[in-house]
């Protein structure tokens, strides 16, 4: 079965083509779904034009306004998941994420057993690059936040390159995945690890985008922080 590389974009003209070409010259069957929110600088018009040079495995999704990095893994979740795809995978388009990377997310559930595989700045080997101090100390401080209130054993919850073997996106309710930033990626984690899911890290480095503009807002940071306690209060209150 094919490899689906979930891409979400919005205005990601300047980077759009690169990444798609650069996930398609892997050895690996990867098959690329892009989604769109409505971009409008023209990103879904490129990848309409590439749709020709790749006709079966290059995929696009069109939403109307930017609706939010959660609920564009989900759509792509729900889109690959009517369809035959053994792997999912989160990459952001920047090349903020290797692709490179992609067949060692991949090696680590399909050939070492893990469920969920999670590409990690925070563990042995990992590095972020071209970050100022203050934006590495906030994404390591809710890293370990995020550790402390919710005990799950993943260095680097907040990750967003991420492996989901296929059995992992059929038992998580994604209808009761209700965030959109760093706190979709903590929740989803954390519903897999709930579920008795295995997760282990893969080392990667981290670079900084070099084109566009990054979609970091103090509301992601805002509910991050809030959808951590949301988490921890349900799960005291089903230990209740």
């Amino acid at each position: 079965m094919p490899n689906l590389v979930i891409i979400p974009t919005y205005n990601e003209r300047e980077n759009a083509e690169a990444i798609i070409r650069a996930v398609f010259a892997l050895p690996e069957p990867f098959h690329v779904l892009i989604v769109d929110d409505g971009s409008p600088d023209g990103t879904a018009d490129i990848v309409r034009g590439l749709m020709q040079s790749f006709p079966d495995r290059l995929h696009l999704l069109e939403r109307s306004g930017k609706l939010g990095l959660g609920t564009a893994y989900i759509a792509g979740f729900r889109w690959g998941l009517e369809r035959d795809y053994a792997h999912f995978f989160e990459m952001d388009a920047d090349f903020s994420h290797n692709p490179q990377d992609l067949p060692r997310l991949l090696a680590k559930c399909r050939d070492e057993g893990a469920d969920v595989a999670v590409g990690s700045r925070y563990v042995k080997g990992g590095n972020v690059e071209n970050w100022p101090a203050d934006r590495i100390i906030l994404s390591y401080g809710a890293s370990l936040y995020t550790r402390l209130m919710l005990w799950m054993p993943v260095a680097d919850p907040t990750a967003g390159f991420i492996c989901y073997t296929r059995k992992v996106l059929e038992a998580i309710d994604l209808d009761k995945i209700q965030f959109v930033g760093y706190a979709f990626q903590i929740q989803m984690k954390y519903a897999a690890y709930r579920l008795g899911f295995t997760i282990r890290e893969v080392p990667i480095t981290f670079k900084d985008r070099e084109k566009g503009q990054s979609k970091m807002s103090l509301h992601i940071i805002r509910e991050a922080m809030l959808g951590v306690i949301l988490m921890h209060w349900q799960k005291y209150r089903k230990k209740r």
